[in-house]
């Protein structure tokens, strides 16, 4: 049986969400505040269009909502399609509180619902391919994680740097180590919007021993979606502005300390690109998302990994705060 979905949001995102569960499912609503965003009505002509969430959600029918309206409205919108018993997944963050999140999760739990958060990297394929790489040990033992995503804008005003940028690379890092950091540092300044945060460095300790970085910014010359991943045998870059080597793997590790000056000597060997399939990260997610509907996989999972993320976010904003 097709599983029937109603999308949530129009804006910047949400067409393309559309156009995957078009696809990939029954996309039987559309749903915008904006009355100029009733055009996708006639470009998905099988789905009702409501600027009425709540109307969606009366549909007795409708098994699944998915979310992409501004962050704010995350918590409250994903809130009420869990009480009206359809399945949920909604964009990141779902929620900027981390009690927000837990909230969400038990509920979410209790009704034996998909609560599934949109982090979109970790159905990249070349994300994938370093999750593979760390657990088959080809790395060694992972010593640190950092991630660099800048760009010069879009400058947000209801959101600062560490939660629209910083989210990704989080998700990322908190999927490839599977540990909660247990210090966080965050450091950062709102130059353009008083109390945006336009550039923000981040550091987390791990309780293996594991550190990360992300340096998170919308005021540099570089754009910048790169994730590097260094263990004691290879060092891995993931690299999302590559057109074709998305990953590159390098031989590269500190051998052993050489008998004068106190000095490491290195070991270097070769470099090479795996070959990464080019699948749509997004037809990915939404595939997954409808697996887990469909009652595959493990619902309880991927609703505890985004809460993992929000916790995460918490934590370094109060340290943003100087909390």
């Amino acid at each position: 049986m097709s599983i029937r979905v109603g999308v949530a949001g129009l804006g910047h995102w949400g067409p393309n969400l559309a156009r995957n569960f078009a696809e990939l499912a029954e996309l039987t609503w559309l749903c915008d505040s904006d009355q100029g965003k009733s055009e996708f009505a006639s470009r998905y002509a099988q789905a009702r269009w409501t600027a009425s969430f709540d109307e969606m959600l009366a549909d007795p029918e409708l098994d699944a909502v998915v979310i992409a309206t501004p962050v704010p409205t995350h918590f409250d919108l994903a809130r009420r399609a869990l009480t009206a018993g359809k399945h949920v997944l909604v964009e990141k963050p779902p929620a900027m509180l981390g009690s927000e999140m837990e909230e969400l999760v038990a509920l979410a739990q209790d009704r034996d619902l998909v609560l599934m958060p949109g982090h979109l990297l970790l159905y990249h394929p070349g994300v994938r391919r370093l999750k593979e790489m760390i657990g088959a040990g080809e790395l060694g033992e992972v010593l640190c994680v950092y991630g660099n995503r800048q760009n010069l804008g879009i400058i947000r005003s209801n959101e600062n740097a560490l939660w629209s940028l910083g989210v990704h690379d989080l998700s990322v890092i908190l999927h490839l180590l599977d540990e909660d950091p247990e210090q966080t540092i965050a450091l950062g300044r709102d130059f353009l919007t008083d109390g945006v945060e336009d550039v923000v460095f981040c550091y987390l300790r791990f309780p293996s021993g594991k550190i990360a970085h992300m340096h998170l910014s919308w005021l540099d010359p570089h754009k910048m979606r790169k994730i590097t991943v260094v263990g004691t045998e290879k060092m891995v870059v993931f690299d999302d502005m590559e057109l074709e080597r998305k990953v590159t793997v390098y031989e590269k590790a500190p051998w052993r300390p050489s008998d004068r000056y106190g000095e490491w000597q290195t070991r270097t060997g070769d470099i090479f690109s795996p070959r990464i399939s080019s699948d749509e990260p997004l037809k990915l997610e939404c595939l997954e998302f409808l697996r887990l509907v469909s009652g595959e996989g493990d619902r309880r999972k991927v609703a505890e990994d985004g809460a993992r993320v929000v916790r995460a976010l918490d934590l370094l904003t109060s340290s943003l705060r100087g909390s």
